[in-house]
């Protein structure tokens, strides 16, 4: 057990790039999606502030094609915040999850760690990753993946998988099945040994023997070059399917939260759950107010030191606010997200909504989700009923926005519904 002790690990977060933020605009068109504020800190912050919790944690790398310079700044500071050096690493392509893996391995593998994490970084959860690597050495397998029991409606949406009730021993492993295979879905979370770099290597090689031997057919050389490159590697169709039933991969279950963030409707949602998980870990990060000295906050809100909120506000539940916000006197804020240097002005509402940057709220005003999509104060369905307003939008007073979509820049002056206002 001693030696265990002195091993070192390594966390690897993918963040993608501009092409896989589409979903996320208008927001991703301001910041890149991994540094969006959820639960006032950037997305990726909640994977690496996770990461510190994993013992003898040597080095976190963040892997994607986002220029370095819109990750210099990020890397530098949260580093220092949190003691933990972490390090952008930029691909000249996109190489699959696992090939992405492999492409910088011999940096990977610089510390000799004895464990790799590999997290997806839209994936919101309490990331229960020294649990999992403990799990991970009684297996003795190359790889676990943490699971989830979804309802069978959802469940392909995602990676389906059959595990061994007994041995967790991941048995088989489908990719976002037409038809139903199981309730437990793949989490986007894995630890492994360095023995996955074996995997993915042998995975790129059967690719090359593969195109050697088409090329030797006429007819082959006559067909569209439509096969995937070598060294482009999915972790899920390429290494999990494959190695499933030998072995080599199982499986840890998480009873937590777990959702994936693909959309804005999504994040105000996870935003949520991140606020919920603080007053459990972290509860001196969120805000409190009985309305005599500072506003009414009610549930779980987060709000930064230098935003100005007026006593006469009333927060909450599941409420951000971020740096230099102004929120007015009677104020009414619900399930939201107001970014940086909004402004929000007296008796204005904003419900199920995601404010952009330097945007304005006049007086009276509200911002909200169509009604009918409301389940309960607070609650409501991520994918249709969030309104959006992207950076410096200016909805002046007494005008209604509701379940719209805004792109920076515009002035509403007439109230809107069920719109997108280009």
């Amino acid at each position: 057990m001693g030696s265990s002790m002195e091993e070192k690990v390594v966390a690897v977060i993918m963040v993608g790039g501009p092409t896989k933020g589409t979903r996320f605009r208008p927001l991703s068109l301001n910041i890149p999606k991994p540094l969006f504020p959820i639960a006032g800190q950037p997305m990726v912050h909640h994977p690496i502030s996770a990461c510190k919790r994993i013992p003898n944690l040597a080095q976190v790398y963040l892997v994607g094609f986002y220029e370095e310079r819109e990750f210099a700044l990020y890397v530098s500071s949260i580093s220092n915040e949190l003691k933990v050096p972490v390090r952008y690493l930029r691909e000249d392509k996109p190489h699959g999850s696992a090939g992405g893996l492999y492409h910088f391995r011999n940096l990977i593998m610089e510390d000799s760690p004895s464990h790799i994490f590999l997290l997806n970084c839209d994936v919101c959860c309490s990331f229960p990753l020294p649990e999992m690597l403990e799990a991970h050495r009684a297996y003795g397998g190359i790889g676990t993946l943490l699971v989830i029991k979804v309802s069978p409606e959802s469940a392909s949406q995602f990676g389906e998988l059959v595990a061994d009730p007994v041995t967790n021993e991941l048995l088989h492993y489908t990719e976002k099945p037409e038809t139903f295979v199981s309730d437990r879905i793949n989490c986007g979370v894995y630890v492994f040994t360095p023995d996955i770099f074996t995997a993915i290597r042998d995975v790129s090689s059967q690719r090359k023997d593969t195109a050697t031997l088409r090329r030797v057919s006429s007819f082959e050389a006559l067909q569209p070059a439509t096969r995937i490159p070598a060294d482009f590697v999915r972790l899920d169709q390429d290494i999990l399917s494959p190695l499933a039933g030998k072995k080599q991969l199982y499986t840890y279950e998480t009873m937590d939260f777990w959702e994936q963030i693909k959309s804005p409707g999504m994040s105000l949602r996870c935003s949520g759950l991140y606020l919920s998980q603080f007053r459990l870990t972290c509860p001196q990060v969120l805000a409190s107010g009985d309305g005599t000295k500072s506003a009414i906050v009610i549930g779980d809100v987060y709000i930064h030191p230098s935003a100005k909120v007026h006593p006469t506000a009333k927060i909450g539940p599941n409420v951000s606010i971020s740096a230099n916000a102004r929120v007015g006197p009677g104020v009414r804020l619900i399930s939201c997200i107001i970014l940086d240097d909004v402004e929000i002005m007296e008796n204005a509402v904003v419900t199920n909504a995601i404010v952009g940057w330097k945007s304005s709220i006049g007086r009276w005003s509200r911002v909200q989700a169509c009604f009918s999509l409301l389940l309960a104060e607070g609650v409501y369905n991520s994918k249709l009923g969030v309104t959006i307003l992207g950076d410096s939008v200016a909805v002046e007073d007494e005008v209604v926005v509701t379940s719209s979509i805004v792109l920076p820049n515009k002035t509403l002056n007439i109230s809107v519904q069920d719109e997108i206002i280009l």
